[in-house]
């Protein structure tokens, strides 16, 4: 596959189609970027992509609106990533075409986000008589952003973080809500809040969160931003248990949450959304 972000919708006049349109959908391989990173063969985490839809309508067979809000997974090992303009693109392709019930649109989504992404896609969808259902709540951990700290740089360096090798190893769950990135191809701004749990050498939490707050004038997509700062971590401050997990504010209807780890008893995604969302 030879799609790049400059290729996709992104920045660029769209037609918004009303009827079913699953080549709407703009794949782009996960692995250009990972190579700048170092990451070729056996990945050092394993994860998902949590997307939720929040503007996701389409007609019954009657042609009433139907209105409901989606949970998609991706897995973290799939070759792809989808391009959320074109995703936002092909939701809306929904919109004035008919179907059946929720669980033929589910179906459609399934068949079209996996042929996408390349690999499994799970699809949950919460009708309106159950939106009370969807609950809220924060990251829990330690927070990074109480520290008074100095900063003058706003682009990612891995080379600041710090670890304590000498002592013990700990176990910690740290959060900060002051990661912002932006949109690899618009520079739009993404704002974010990230957990970090691990085990292993003490992280320094001033170093942390300069890392972290070094993201600011960053260009990359939510996943990659996330697989950096694992990687990173990972490398600088070698902890034998690392999970990163980021929920970014919603554009377009949706938002997406990446989660990455290298440990199976690891915090695993809620998905509970939090007040930014």
């Amino acid at each position: 596959m030879t799609n790049t972000a400059d290729l996709s919708p992104l920045g660029k006049n769209s037609a918004y189609r009303t009827d079913y349109a699953p080549e709407l959908l703009f794949p782009i391989p996960r692995q250009g970027k990972r190579d700048e990173l170092g990451l070729k063969g056996t990945l050092p985490f394993f994860g998902v992509d949590i997307w939720n839809a929040y503007e996701l309508s389409w007609l019954n067979m009657r042609g009433k609106p139907q209105v409901a809000v989606a949970k998609i997974t991706f897995p973290a090992d799939s070759p792809n990533i989808i391009e959320s303009k074109s995703f936002k693109l092909y939701l809306n392709s929904f919109n004035q075409t008919r179907l059946a019930n929720e669980e033929a649109l589910r179906s459609l989504m399934v068949q079209d986000l996996s042929a996408a992404a390349g690999a499994s896609v799970h699809v949950v969808i919460t009708l309106q008589e159950d939106f009370a259902r969807l609950a809220m709540g924060e990251l829990e951990g330690l927070l990074l952003d109480r520290l008074d700290i100095d900063v003058d740089n706003y682009a990612p360096q891995p080379e600041v973080l710090k670890a304590n090798f000498d002592d013990l190893p700990v176990e910690e769950v740290f959060i900060s809500h002051l990661l912002k990135s932006n949109c690899l191809v618009t520079g739009q701004p993404d704002w974010g809040s990230v957990q970090i749990s691990y085990a292993g050498p003490q992280i320094d939490q001033e170093s942390l969160l300069r890392y972290l707050i070094g993201f600011r004038e960053h260009n990359e997509f939510h996943e990659q931003c996330v697989e950096r700062i694992f990687t990173d971590i990972l490398r600088h401050c070698k902890p034998a248990q690392l999970a990163v997990y980021a929920r970014y504010t919603r554009r377009g209807g949706l938002d997406i949450n990446p989660w990455r780890a290298n440990y199976s008893t690891g915090l695993k995604p809620s998905n509970l959304r939090n007040a930014r969302q």
